[in-house]
């Protein structure tokens, strides 16, 4: 049962997660692959390829990501054990701890992670809301919405990992961008 006094005692343990889909939204497209790490130990990490729900996706989305539906409908992982396998991990790197999802463009990735939690395990470990890299930035900055993109935050923020669109190798990126403005002093 829910315990708002458990919520707010508990250490936060932050969550970079990036997915790839096969199109804009969950349910209609399918979420294709997502990687995960602990931000401050991207060490820690868990990435999963899913079998697509349906035949539906979009040319250019297949393009960043670079992954193939024919392969995945034969290769890729189950999303129902897919999701298993992740909220199992969650709960390994994060023990009593409150997991927060984080990302880059928290919206999109978010969505469809919510959405396959719900969709086949009926919760979803990081609650209905998401921590945004870029809305973060914008208030600690001061800045505008337009002046958020990934070029201009690495510029202050580097990481070492390339984006590459493989989720696990974005979801590393982004979560050292995270670690490092965290840990930044001025504002």
């Amino acid at each position: 049962m829910f315990n708002p006094k458990n919520t707010i005692s508990r250490k936060e343990i932050y969550i970079s997660v990036d997915i790839e889909a096969s199109g804009p939204i969950p349910g209609e497209f399918s979420m294709l692959s997502f990687g995960a790490c602990v931000v401050g130990n991207t060490h820690s990490t868990l990435y999963a390829e899913l079998k697509p729900l349906n035949d539906n996706f979009d040319k250019r989305a297949l393009e960043v990501g670079g992954l193939s539906m024919p392969d995945l409908k034969v290769k890729g992982e189950r999303p129902a054990e897919a999701m298993g396998r992740f909220e199992k991990w969650i709960e390994e790197v994060c023990g009593d701890d409150r997991p927060v999802f984080v990302a880059f463009n928290a919206t999109f990735d978010w969505s469809f992670t919510h959405w396959y939690f719900m969709k086949f395990l009926g919760r979803d470990p990081f609650g209905i809301s998401g921590l945004d890299i870029k809305a973060y930035y914008m208030g600690m900055k001061k800045t505008e919405w337009r002046e958020t993109t990934k070029k201009q935050i690495r510029a202050q923020f580097p990481s070492k990992q390339k984006h590459t669109h493989n989720a696990l190798d974005d979801a590393i990126e982004q979560a050292e961008i995270f670690e490092k403005m965290l840990n930044s002093k001025s504002i």
